[in-house]
């Protein structure tokens, strides 16, 4: 059953790309509702769209047809202004690969996306030291990205996806890159936060032990997302 409290909807979600003198269908007439504080896995083979998926629900890339719902917002019809501030506001992105500045330390990489939003240094500080606590890196504010264990990086870059405190939090294989161990620690974490915060979180991920372990589990099957469970 969808989740009353629908924090991220797709209606009739339809994309194609063009191949050769045809197109090639990803997605047709997709639908996948996510409530407040409910992680959801994704789980389906490579190249059945499932970063499309993501790149559609988090408005990084546009639908041929159907409809975003973010909050319960309409989001096909806006202009791309805004959409890139729902986007920054409203949906937090991680990656398999953690994508921090070098030169910046673990506080200062999470400072930066709520200092672009308006928030003072100080705010942004005391915000950037609370998330990287509640994520055990406490003691590593000031270590640069390069002085930090992969797991390290994997949990600065997840503070960083939620710094500005979104609804919706996108995951595409967060923990791939990362041995067993370290991928449950950060998978733990990620968990915590979503219940924590009452994020809508998708996570793709090729871990089936992960994915049983959150709410729910969807695939992809012939352009429709359809649940495991």
């Amino acid at each position: 059953m969808p989740p009353v409290n629908a924090v991220l909807r797709l209606e009739r979600i339809e994309r194609r790309y063009a191949q050769g003198e045809g197109t090639l269908d990803i997605l047709r007439g997709a639908d996948f509702v996510v409530g407040e504080g409910q992680s959801v896995a994704l789980v389906a083979p490579s190249g059945t769209g499932k970063s499309t998926l993501l790149h559609i629900a988090g408005l990084l890339e546009h639908q041929d047809a159907g409809e975003v719902y973010i909050g319960g917002a309409a989001t096909a019809g806006l202009p791309d202004a805004e959409r890139t501030r729902i986007r920054r506001v409203e949906v937090g992105f991680v990656y398999q690969f953690h994508h921090l500045l070098p030169e910046f330390s673990a506080q200062e990489n999470v400072m930066l996306p709520q200092m672009i939003r308006g928030l003072s240094k100080r705010e942004a500080a005391a915000r950037a030291k609370e998330l990287l606590g509640y994520l055990g890196l406490g003691k590593r504010l000031d270590h640069r990205p390069g002085e930090l264990s992969g797991g390290e990086q994997q949990r600065v870059a997840i503070a960083r996806a939620v710094a500005n405190a979104p609804r919706v939090l996108l995951a595409d294989e967060p923990t791939g890159n990362l041995d067993p161990h370290t991928a449950d620690h950060v998978f733990h974490a990620l968990s915590q936060l979503v219940e924590a915060t009452g994020l809508a979180a998708v996570i793709a991920t090729h871990n089936l032990e992960l994915a049983s372990r959150m709410h729910r589990r969807v695939t992809l099957h012939e352009g429709q997302v359809v649940e495991l469970d």
